[in-house]
């Protein structure tokens, strides 16, 4: 099968650090680059935060925005009528506005706003509850697979096989950042085998991993994307910064134009130069 498109995703996830203009700004940056999609994430911390860790400080201090872990989660979620600017805010630049919900509960407030594709985390995928309320409730749910144990992924193909024309299930690899020996590529071919819409969810470096992912089948690529690399965010080593990103959405678009059977005899410049090397 030809492939004649690729979507390609601009994972802002939590890196505008609880501020609007910031997360307007990184908006702006990834449109110029050529995002399709710009993606949130939203949860309620309180929920999704393990108890174990909701009074410790944050593992890597560097990365701390607040007191304890629960804190700093709590200082990087965005409410729902922000969710809803943003929204507004992506349109108005010609792009589509996403998010990844963590539980029901941010699933239900989502909803209010109509997105027409969802996303459940990889930290999520176990919960069946969170992606049957998904299914029947968007247009389209995105279903990551990384954290997950063979059996799991194939448990996961399972439960989804009656949705296929619903799901696009995302190969994962959840290191940030993910060395090439641990991005395990091939798994696209099982996903696109199973009969499923795929996409990469690529946390490695470089670009050169996205096309082999578009030449295996992916037809969506999701990349984190960061102003600079150097912001104090556990994203940052994992993200694209605008020229990285630019450079990949004109690579995608260049090799899709490649990405045919050849459907007619020599091309007319393939038969001048037929003419001018094989002579009579």
């Amino acid at each position: 099968m030809e492939k004649s498109n690729c979507n390609l995703i601009a994972e802002l996830g939590a890196t505008h650090i609880g501020d609007l203009e910031r997360a307007k700004m990184l908006i702006d940056l990834a449109v110029d680059a050529g995002a399709d999609m710009i993606k949130f994430q939203k949860r309620d911390p309180h929920v999704s935060t393990p108890d174990s860790l909701k009074n410790s400080p944050h593992p890597n201090p560097h990365f701390s925005y607040g007191k304890t872990y629960l804190d700093h989660r709590l200082k990087l979620e965005f409410d729902l009528s922000t969710h809803k600017h943003l929204k507004e805010y992506i349109e108005e630049k010609g792009a589509e506005y996403s998010t990844s919900v963590w539980e029901v509960q941010s699933a239900r407030d989502i909803l209010e706003l109509s997105p027409a594709h969802i996303k459940i985390p990889s930290a999520m995928n176990h919960d069946r509850e969170l992606i049957l309320y998904c299914l029947d409730n968007f247009e389209t749910v995105h279903v990551s697979t990384g954290m997950s144990t063979l059996d799991e992924r194939c448990d996961l193909f399972g439960f989804l096989s009656d949705y296929r024309n619903q799901v696009v299930i995302y190969h994962c690899t959840s290191e940030y950042p993910c060395n090439f020996d641990s991005l395990f590529l091939k798994e696209i071919t099982n996903i696109v085998d199973a009969g499923f819409e795929c996409g990469f969810s690529n946390h490695g470096y470089g670009i050169a991993s996205d096309m082999a992912a578009l030449a295996l089948g992916a037809s969506w690529i999701e990349r984190h994307f960061i102003d600079d690399r150097s912001f104090p965010h556990t994203d940052a080593a994992a993200s694209l910064e605008p020229h990285g990103f630019k450079t990949l959405k004109r690579d995608i678009d260049h090799v899709l134009e490649g990405l045919s059977y050849r459907s007619t005899d020599p091309t007319s410049e393939e038969l001048r130069q037929r003419k001018k090397l094989r002579g009579s």
